[in-house]
């Protein structure tokens, strides 16, 4: 299964699809926006994605916010959230740095309104994901659809994944847990396992809101053929996404171990060019362990294995016990065939 986001295949059986989601981390300033796009190019990521909010087409005003900050989310959006146009100035940024530019829309408004812009595929959040008649609006745009699946159950995820398949969208389905950060106990990532087998003609990733690396290396290794992850300039800075953000050292750090990982994931067992030259000295070969006089029975209190693996192999030792001397053998020498009788 796989399909592409411009140039780029994504699926099963290609590296994985690295997002570095920018979110609202930058405050709506478009210097900070940009940089983040130029240091997500840096890191290897193969998308930025940012976030299209229409506050009031998709929320109201009284939404409470998450724990993690006090400001209500809706003043927050209103405050912080780009513009279309600062948006359409961050994609054509994007094309001339060389990354695609990706956003989710939190509304059919929004999703409208980038369509507009060109983006090559759309990425939705959790809180859509049982949004059947959004989501099936989007899908008629024929673009691939990238739909996480935090705080759902499989059963809910059945049903949007049915919806969509029958819309023929190309479609991904990303594991997620929409903790912010995520209790580790929580995050049950062999879910992606389950995702695969139950939803082939989807191709399944993983959106992570952990603080740290490992269940993303984790992911990688279990398949997720999509990884997206939370990205910071500052770490410091106080936002509502910053304690599951990462900072560009690290998502430099996370691309270059996921490549790794997907360099290291063949399955073939084979004695490797570069092994022969060790596999000669490291392995062990039979040994005299005092000196063998010529015409003497081969007992096992006169031979051992001892380095190098050049001589006669360590598990010949009982094919070589109870044979003759044809000549006399020094202690501590390897034994040859030739010796023997």
């Amino acid at each position: 299964m796989s399909f592409k986001i411009g140039s780029r295949v994504v699926g099963y059986g290609q590296p994985s699809y690295v997002i570095a989601e920018a979110c609202e981390n930058h405050l709506g300033n478009m210097d900070a926006a940009k940089e983040m796009v130029v240091q997500s190019k840096l890191a290897g990521a193969d998308a930025v994605k940012f976030q299209h909010h229409l506050p009031d087409e998709e929320m109201l005003p009284d939404v409470p916010m998450s724990s993690n900050f006090n400001m209500p989310l809706y003043e927050f959006l209103k405050k912080h959230s780009l513009k279309l146009e600062q948006h359409r100035e961050l994609r054509d940024f994007c094309d001339k740095v060389g990354i695609t530019y990706l956003c989710t829309p939190f509304c059919w408004t929004a999703a409208q309104e980038i369509a507009e812009l060109g983006v090559p595929a759309f990425k939705t959040g959790s809180g859509e994901m049982t949004d059947i008649p959004t989501l099936s609006r989007i899908a008629s745009f024929g673009r691939p659809m990238i739909v996480s699946t935090g705080m759902c159950t499989l059963e809910e995820i059945d049903r949007t994944y049915n919806a969509l398949v029958a819309r023929k969208v190309p479609l991904a389905l990303t594991n997620c847990v929409s903790e912010y950060p995520p209790v580790y106990t929580d995050i049950n990532l062999r879910v992606i396992n389950t995702m695969i087998e139950r939803y082939p003609q989807a191709v399944i990733g993983h959106s992570d809101h952990t603080p740290d690396l490992f269940t993303c290396f984790a992911a990688a290794t279990l398949g997720a053929a999509i990884i997206e992850k939370h990205v910071i300039l500052d770490k410091r800075q106080v936002c509502p996404d910053q304690p599951v953000s990462i900072d560009f050292a690290e998502l430099a750090e996370l691309v270059s171990g996921i490549r790794k990982i997907e360099a290291s994931l063949g399955s073939e067992k084979k004695i490797h060019e570069r092994e022969r030259s060790i596999r000669s000295w490291a392995y062990r070969s039979l040994v005299a362990t005092k000196d063998i006089p010529a015409g003497a029975s081969i007992d096992e209190s006169m031979i051992w294995s001892k380095r190098p693996g050049t001589g006669i192999p360590a598990h010949e030792m009982d094919t070589v016990i109870g044979k003759k001397a044809k000549r006399e053998i020094r202690k501590n020498s390897l034994i040859s065939w030739a010796d023997l009788g």
